[in-house]
């Protein structure tokens, strides 16, 4: 048990923290955006049990770590010439999930603008579909961030803690980015954009993986992502406070405030 105590563990296991709150933000954002749709008296059991339920699948999949390892390794088919893994296939289904998604919320979103009416006011997500989305995208994300611990430490115990310790900085500030989001309709719009950009980069990842590597698609994307969010504090600190021009679409004036049964 001392040996886990070592330099070596300790540095291994800050950097598994810091790098897993990062992966995990992609998770937080996806989460409270779900959980926003949710009734008011859901969200906060919606944002618990989306966390815990990403927690979940990082240990079991740490656990399982001989089988995420031959993920690599197995071919499950050939498309267009090329070899693809499960782990591929994982990873350009669940990027497409995420740009379908993102996509779809966007289009709810402008569709409650162009009728008059508030986001809010649209059909509430049920609890159970909210779950059932998080766990599929939580499978891609999991699997990312576990191949990431593996890649700095093959202790186990360091790196499940270092997952824990992530989800409680998740759980800590998911109601907080949640309430946020709700509360700033451009974070919200620019929230679902990096969703999409992180769907197209785990499709391209997973369609090719050596190209994305040797271009360190990561870093671009975490680049634009972080640019695009300091661009965005900038102008909401200079905008006056008001309340948000609604968008008004040609032709719309006189339309009923509620959405049509």
């Amino acid at each position: 048990m001392a040996e886990l105590f070592t330099m070596e563990n300790l540095l291994a296991l800050l950097l598994l923290t810091s790098l897993e709150i990062v992966l995990g933000i992609d998770n937080v954002v996806f989460i409270s955006i779900l959980s926003n749709r949710l009734p008011e008296h859901q969200r906060t059991l919606g944002q618990r049990l989306g966390i815990g339920l990403a927690v979940f699948s990082r240990i079991a999949l740490l656990l399982a770590i001989s089988w995420v390892q031959s993920l690599e390794a197995q071919h499950a088919f050939h498309l267009f010439g090329r070899a693809l893994s499960v782990k591929d296939v994982i990873l350009i289904l669940g990027g497409l999930f995420l740009i379908g998604k993102s996509t779809y919320e966007i289009h709810e979103k402008l569709e409650a603008a162009s009728r008059g009416i508030h986001e809010s006011q649209l059909e509430p997500l049920n609890l159970y579909s909210m779950l059932a989305q998080v766990v599929m995208i939580d499978v891609v994300f999991s699997l990312d961030s576990v191949i990431t611990a593996v890649g700095i430490s093959n202790v186990l115990p360091v790196m499940i803690t270092a997952i824990v310790i992530a989800a409680g900085v998740m759980m800590f500030f998911a109601s907080w980015i949640s309430d946020f989001i709700r509360r700033h309709p451009t974070m919200k719009m620019l929230a679902l954009s990096f969703l999409i950009l992180i769907g197209s980069m785990l499709v391209i990842e997973g369609w090719a993986p050596e190209k994305a590597h040797q271009l360190h698609l990561r870093n671009y994307a975490y680049f634009a992502m972080a640019f695009s969010l300091f661009v965005e504090l900038i102008n909401m600190r200079l905008r006056p406070s008001t309340a948000p021009v609604p968008i008004h679409i040609p032709g719309a004036e006189g339309k009923a405030t509620k959405p049509d049964c």
